[in-house]
């Protein structure tokens, strides 16, 4: 579990209802379940309109990602990758036929087997480069669903608001009905910014920064089996690869 992605949802959250307590109000001043009906529900309803379910599915996964998904490890992967070319080089191709079957990753089985398959260098590579494509964008997909909700949370607020306040309007006169209204009508809006800014835009930001990871070693898979398919030597293979390494640890400081 990623323990920073779980302190940071409880944080975030935690502090809101810390400073609502530190004004003098309680938790139960913001269980507003008409509120949550209208910014929830609406939210849901607007998102089911823009997306269909292929695209849901990927983006609960996401959110499954932020809380579990552990990054590659590109130097285990990096001997994983050698160790099929020193097969290669000593038993030849073929033999990486039978070592598809234990293969860490279904990319990884592609490519090995294609190879064991004799297939022309530029199909391998586009065969390869073809499904890591296809993953980006059913990620991004997901992505965009969580971000969407983010766009659409904060203007509910303001629908849910806006009803709150009709129903102020309407019982003006009869003053035991309006902390009713004005409840929702303020509540709507903090649960609008609250799912927004807390949970759905911070979750596809986190899913999209572990998926950019798992794309890197996916490129790395690419590289080392079209280096298997040249003859390249194990140790020159382990060389280019480890440059994915250089490159991670540039990038991570680069957006730190």
């Amino acid at each position: 579990m990623d323990i920073f992605a779980l302190i940071g949802t409880f944080f975030g959250i935690g502090m809101i209802l810390l400073g609502q307590a530190l004004e003098g109000g309680n938790i139960s001043q913001l269980l507003q379940i008409t509120a949550f009906f209208i910014v929830a529900g609406g939210t849901t309803g607007a998102v089911f309109l823009s997306f269909p379910i292929e695209d849901f599915k990927t983006a609960a996964h996401c959110i499954g990602v932020v809380y579990f998904g552990k990054p590659p490890k590109l130097e285990t992967l990096i001997q994983e990758i050698i160790g099929y070319a020193q097969k290669a080089r000593k038993e030849g191709v073929i033999v990486l036929e039978k070592e598809a079957r234990n293969a860490s990753h279904p990319l990884l089985k592609l490519g090995l087997e294609a190879v064991a398959d004799g297939a022309d260098p530029t199909l391998v590579k586009d065969m390869m480069e073809t499904q890591l494509s296809q993953i980006q964008e059913k990620i991004a997909a997901g992505a965009k669903v969580l971000e969407s909700a983010g766009g659409y949370s904060p203007t509910l607020g303001i629908i849910g608001a806006v009803l709150g306040l009709i129903q102020v309007m309407q019982n003006l006169t009869d003053p035991s009905k309006l902390g009713a209204g004005i409840a929702v009508a303020f509540v709507a809006t903090i649960y609008g910014l609250v799912i927004a800014n807390l949970i759905t835009i911070p979750f596809s930001t986190r899913a999209k920064r572990k998926y950019a990871h798992i794309f890197t070693s996916m490129e790395l898979m690419i590289e080392g089996i079209l280096s298997i398919q040249a003859g390249e030597s194990p140790a020159l293979i382990e060389r280019k690869l480890e440059c994915y390494i250089v490159d991670k640890k540039e990038n991570d400081k680069g957006k730190a």
